[in-house]
């Protein structure tokens, strides 16, 4: 997840009004000529689908969602297509490959855990943390800045980044531990340090879960503080403890080639292969309530977001390579929503501003703007309110 920092003070600013747990219908009843209702831009913050501007909200659904479909399609590309014509050849053979990039196992291995350190770090200190922090002196500025609190699916969305990492050190996807993994290979030496490994794991992703439903009505609660503290003990031992053992310890490339290749096999690449299936279900779910918009096809909109959105979470400990290069991460994931320039694109329907060219910079502003209009975020925005999908009526 992409969190443009400079760009949450400025959407916040531009939100008026208190925090609103419960739907209201306040758009205005004037004349949009043959587009029906005004869209209420003053009032992006607690919009409510409208029967007025159906048409125009089904549009910006289906681009963001055909969007999504095409990122999660190339993102599998870039790692598993030898002719995908950004890369020399597929992600997976450079990270394997031994060559400028990743010269030995160990420089994958710790590339591994680097990535499983830092959402760890950000579960704790940036999503749980910065809406805990900032509840003390501004409740609302907190609510806005709790990831995912339209579908009200904070809590599982952090979990599964803990999950990411357990997945990670495990060498699968079904919570078992496989044989060419981080943690058998530790435990055949230290299994004390690969106890601990899965003890803290474990910790954080039992602690998140242990924070009352929703976060965003809990985000002062002891349990919330309990989970920063977990992740923030998770982040420590992976950056000064595992890291530093597997460098000075095992760090032969006997030993962690086979290691390398199930995490690229086993986790990578299959978690790349659900998110992209589940997205073209998402993009399907959304064409058909594009075609007959209805409580039924709002709900199995919902669904597929939420199905689509738990390949995605489970694999922000490996955010690096073409997801980060290409800029496929805040593509997918910037945060926060720009409610105010949705609502804009709702009125003009100028899908343009969604795309953007060139090679990613992620200090281009333009580029950010064009991210924050489109993602997983802003189609939950889209068909989720108050943690339930929206309605026709």
């Amino acid at each position: 997840m992409t969190k443009k920092l400079f760009m949450f003070a400025a959407l916040f600013m531009g939100i008026s009004g208190t925090v609103a747990f419960t739907s209201c219908g306040s758009d205005d009843d004037d004349n949009n000529g043959s587009q029906g209702k005004e869209i209420d831009i003053d009032n992006a913050n607690d919009l409510d689908y409208s029967a007025e501007y159906a048409e125009q909200w089904a549009n910006y659904m289906s681009v963001a969602s055909n969007l999504l479909k095409n990122d999660a399609s190339n993102l599998l590309k870039y790692w598993s297509d030898d002719n995908n014509g950004e890369y020399s050849q597929s992600y997976a053979k450079i990270f394997l490959a031994k060559g400028s990039n990743y010269p030995s196992a160990i420089s994958c291995v710790e590339t591994i855990i680097d990535g499983c350190a830092e959402i760890a770090s950000e579960v704790g200190s940036s999503k749980i943390g910065e809406p805990y922090n900032l509840y003390s002196t501004d409740r609302q500025a907190a609510l806005y800045a709790v990831e995912s609190w339209y579908s009200w699916h904070s809590r599982d969305d952090y979990t599964n980044n803990i999950y990411s990492i357990r997945n990670s050190y495990f060498g699968s996807r079904n919570g078992k531990v496989n044989e060419n993994s981080l943690s058998a290979v530790l435990a055949a030496v230290n299994p004390e340090l690969d106890n601990e490994a899965k003890k803290l794991i474990n910790d954080a992703a039992q602690a998140i879960q242990n924070i009352p439903q929703p976060f965003r009505n809990n985000i002062n609660s002891q349990e919330s503080l309990n989970a920063m503290n977990a992740c923030a003990a998770l982040e420590d031992f992976l950056t000064n403890t595992l890291k530093p053992y597997f460098t000075d310890n095992i760090n032969d490339d006997a030993t962690l080639d086979p290691v390398v290749k199930q995490y690229v096999n086993a986790v990578v690449l299959p978690t790349y292969s659900d998110l992209a299936a589940k997205n073209i279900a998402l993009d399907a779910a959304v064409k058909a309530f594009k075609a007959n918009p209805s409580n039924t096809t709002f709900e199995a909109c919902a669904e597929a977001w939420l199905s689509a959105r738990e390949p995605w979470e489970q694999s922000e400990a490996f955010l690096f390579g073409p997801v980060a290069d290409k800029g496929l991460d805040p593509n997918m994931d910037s945060w926060p929503l720009d409610q105010k320039g949705i609502v804009t694109i709702l009125k003009s329907q100028d899908f343009n501003n969604l795309n953007w060219s060139g090679e990613f910079d992620e200090d281009n502003d333009k580029i950010a703007k064009a991210q924050s209009l489109r993602g997983f975020h802003t189609l939950e925005y889209l068909i989720f309110k108050n943690g339930k999908p929206r309605t026709v009526k």
